[in-house]
């Protein structure tokens, strides 16, 4: 049956606008846009779909300054982004990008809260402009309108291999034209990712010139269905053109990055809003600004500090475009502010001025905001005003109480901070970590042991940071004996960590118990989910200098230079003479080479979705370690991943060496480029992409399928094992293979670009078996398969249903490898 191009005609309108050079001289923000209207000259058998086109006013973009401020008018009347509800936001932002929605952030405890009114203004249409597009009765041929319309009916119908061979047949005579028609006919009728395959096909042709129009219209299909890869992918290839992208398609970009939960959509999301303005030169519609403000400051303050420039340029764009600046714009940035570890007061001091002459007042938030500021720089006069403010209103909340007793604390009245805690009707955990720690600092034995007391019988959880807190007092007061006590009576209560450890182990040092030092040592070391790192090797390193057992010593000493951990230099002139005759191995650097766990280990990442990255030659190679902050896998095993490469990483990933922090090891690092990773990417990731080798069943041991589990698996509500795969086919045939040679079987799901391997009943059961050994202590009641889920350390897993067959179900994963 042939389709009609009438029918066509009713629904298509590219959108596009002005295409600009790029101009490589100039700096994103100096850049001069270039406007040049893009011509589509007549042809022949051609009809025109015509709306309107946008072009962008012909204007420099600004270099911006962060600390550039405009005073706001009051007006009598209720500004129009007021009057309606913050229910709305997304939904507004959903319409501009016609009908491409935007979910709400989930906002934790810690975030800025905005109010229920944060909408945009009225908003138009996003712009559009022509396409042409030939008329199906109009080929002169009838035989290739009969086989263009059967490749229209049959194409959206099959998966994607199929699809490419169809296409793949029909080269002898299928022109540009003839794929630009099936395109958009699949565009029609919803099939936007069987228009994006032949597009792609299309492109890999010889006779293939590029169609901004297509290419803009397909960008903007995806980007509504939130496939934020291949819209990113369309745009980039727009890009590569010399063309620069639509207003809609930079707009609808930003929107699916934003609707995505994956890691590193946000940083993207604000790239594309900020090439928007220094490239484009287009000035975004105001409900987009506050969408991306509002998912800058969603997130806990530690985390969205880093975004402060990044909303403060926001800031700047609105004011320098004249729009309305939310009162939740002022109060965000003010938040951003009070989290960084340098206090910009002018900055404050600025933006409180501009709310007062816009007429805002400081919410609670904005209150406890300039309460934390307080506390930060020891500003008791401005805690005080604050805080009577906050008196006048209904409750007090616990945060102002914790930030009162800390400003207290640092102008060294401790008992006053003690009498605001006893003033709050129902202490939090945060205000006992607070007030522990403060009489901790100070000193005061009693006090802190007796509130360590009384928050041990409330039954707040967790107790480890007053532990701590605790265990350093006794040991700055050469209060060995009750550190030890207070050790093991955390040890009861208190999952181990590294923190505790080295604590104790520097106390045991100094009192001179290198027996149980070294036990202590040797735990931590054994222990994946503690590990060691450079401040327990030179206490160790220390007793052994210390007690003149310099075998030891050496060995500790090799350890160290083998994970490239920093020696202090007093342990250092202790080392000369032990080590003189051995100067010339010092001085030659070690070479590297992996271990057989650590060959094994990285094995079972790669299968579970670690990501390499190689040099244009092929010759030398990184691997990027990238981990999940929901889930809680992944928090145990970062660490663990962190301690056993370190001497691979680069020195961006060590910055956490240098504070000495022990609990905040990044969720992403890398190694240094090399060429002893070579086998690791022919294997994993030949032509950058990910593969399963052909010889992948001789390398699937025990501890590569426990930590290819611990990275890219899930244990189930029901108690069953999946694990994630990307590669292709016939590699997972292999490893299905190998699974039943080891007497257990499993089924197979193809969702997007990755596969689910499913072990269930008697086969999730040998397969722990098989893997226990090696699976971290820590992680061992979260993955067991069987029984119930222990607390909340599940996250929700994918929904698979095995029963299906193992088709594609044309969407991927909710996690990071997913096919958008």
């Amino acid at each position: 049956m042939l389709l009609r191009a009438q029918e066509l005609s009713s629904i298509f309108s590219i959108s596009s606008t002005s295409h600009c050079t790029i101009c490589s001289n100039h700096s994103p923000s100096e850049s001069l846009i270039l406007s040049m209207r893009t011509a589509f000259g007549p042809l022949t058998l051609l009809r025109t779909l015509t709306l309107s086109c946008f072009h962008p006013n012909s204007r420099h973009i600004h270099r911006h300054s962060l600390l550039r401020t405009t005073s706001v008018e009051t007006t009598g009347r209720v500004p129009r982004f007021l009057q309606r509800p913050l229910s709305t936001s997304a939904d507004q932002l959903a319409i501009e990008a016609q009908n491409c929605g935007l979910e709400e952030a989930y906002v934790e405890s810690e975030g800025f809260t905005f109010d229920s009114c944060l909408a945009s203004t009225d908003l138009k249409h996003l712009s559009s402009t022509s396409f042409e597009v030939k008329e199906l009765e109009e080929l002169p041929e009838q035989w290739r309108r009969s086989k263009v319309a059967w490749l229209c009916k049959e194409l959206p119908s099959h998966k994607p291999a199929t699809l490419i061979r169809i296409l793949n047949a029909q080269k002898k005579w299928i022109t540009q034209e003839d794929c630009t028609y099936i395109s958009v006919h699949c565009m029609r009728v919803r099939e936007n990712e069987a228009g994006f395959r032949v597009y792609k096909w299309m492109m890999q042709q010889h006779w293939f010139r590029f169609d901004f129009a297509l290419a803009t219209k397909l960008a903007d299909y995806m980007g509504k269905e939130r496939k934020f890869t291949k819209c990113r992918e369309i745009f980039d290839d727009i890009i590569n053109q010399g063309r620069v992208p639509c207003e809609s398609t930079f707009h609808i970009l930003t929107v699916a990055y934003l609707s995505s939960p994956v890691q590193g959509c946000l940083e993207e999301a604000c790239g594309i809003y900020n090439r928007m303005i220094q490239l484009g030169g287009y000035q975004p519609r105001l409900s987009l600004h506050n969408s991306l403000f509002r998912s800058l400051v969603s997130q806990p303050g530690g985390s969205s500090k880093q975004y402060l420039r990044q909303a403060e340029f926001i800031y700047h764009n609105l004011v320098t475009s004249r729009l309305e600046v939310h009162k939740d714009v002022y109060g965000g940035l003010i938040w951003l502010h009070s989290y960084q570890d340098a206090i910009d007061i002018e900055r404050i001091i600025s933006l409180r001025e501009e709310m007062k002459l816009a007429g805002i007042e400081e919410s609670k938030e904005v209150l406890l905001s300039i309460l934390r500021i307080c506390s930060k720089v020891n500003d008791v006069e401005e805690a005080e005003r604050i805080w009577k403010i906050l008196q006048s209103g209904n409750e007090i909340p616990s945060q102002a109480y914790v930030y009162k007793m800390e400003t207290y604390a640092k102008v060294g009245q401790p008992m006053k901070s003690l009498e605001k805690f006893r003033q709050m009707k129902s202490p939090s955990t945060v205000a006992y970590h607070k007030i522990i720690e403060i009489f901790s600092k100070v000193q005061e034995i009693e006090f802190a042991e007796s509130l360590m007391i009384e928050f041990r019988k409330s039954g707040l959880k967790p107790l480890m940071p007053s532990y701590i807190d605790l265990m350093e007092m006794y040991l700055n007061l050469g209060l060995h004996d009750k550190l030890g006590a207070i050790f093991s009576q955390c040890l009861e209560e208190c999952l181990p960590n590294r923190t505790i450890y080295n604590i104790y182990l520097d106390s045991l040092v100094k009192i001179g118990n290198l027996g149980k030092a070294e036990e202590v040592f040797n735990q931590m070391h054994s222990n994946g989910a503690i590990g060691v790192n450079k401040r327990s090797c030179n206490f160790i390193l220390s007793g052994y200098l210390s007690s003149g057992d310099h075998v030891k010593a050496e060995k500790i000493f090799d350890f160290m230079c083998q994970k490239k951990y920093d020696i202090e230099p007093s342990l250092m002139e202790k080392l000369d003479p032990v080590l003189r005759f051995k100067r010339e191995v010092i001085n030659k650097p070690m070479r590297l080479k992996l271990s057989k766990e650590q060959r094994e280990t990285v094995i079972g990442l790669l299968l579970g979705g670690l990501r390499m990255e190689s040099d244009e030659n092929r010759k030398n190679h990184i691997i990027h370690f990238e981990f999940n902050e929901n889930l809680p896998t992944h928090a145990v095993l970062k660490r663990h991943a962190y301690d056993q490469y370190h001497e691979w990483l680069n020195s961006f990933s060590k910055e956490t060496d240098a504070r000495n922090d022990d609990d905040v090891i990044p969720y992403r690092f890398s190694t240094i480029a090399h060429s002893y990773f070579s086998f690791y990417a022919d294997q994993f990731w030949p032509s950058g992409i990910p593969m399963i080798p052909k010889l992948i069943h001789r390398w699937l041991s025990p501890r590569v399928l426990a930590y290819w589990y611990m990275y890219g698996g899930h244990r189930t509500p029901a108690g069953d094992i999946l694990l994630k795969l990307k590669g292709n086919r016939e590699g997972v045939e292999r490893i299905v293979k190998t699974f039943k040679a080891k007497s257990f079987d499993c089924k197979v799901k193809q969702k997007g670009r990755v596969f689910w391997l499913g072990f269930f009943g008697s086969n999730s059961t040998w397969f722990w078996k098989l893997t226990e050994p090696y699976i971290l202590d820590d992680l061992k009641d979260i993955l067991k398969p069987g029984g119930q889920t222990v607390g909340n350390t599940m996250v929700e897993t994918p929904n698979i249903n095995f029963d299906s067959g193992s088709g594609s179900d044309g969407r991927a994963s909710n996690y990071d490898d997913n096919d958008n």
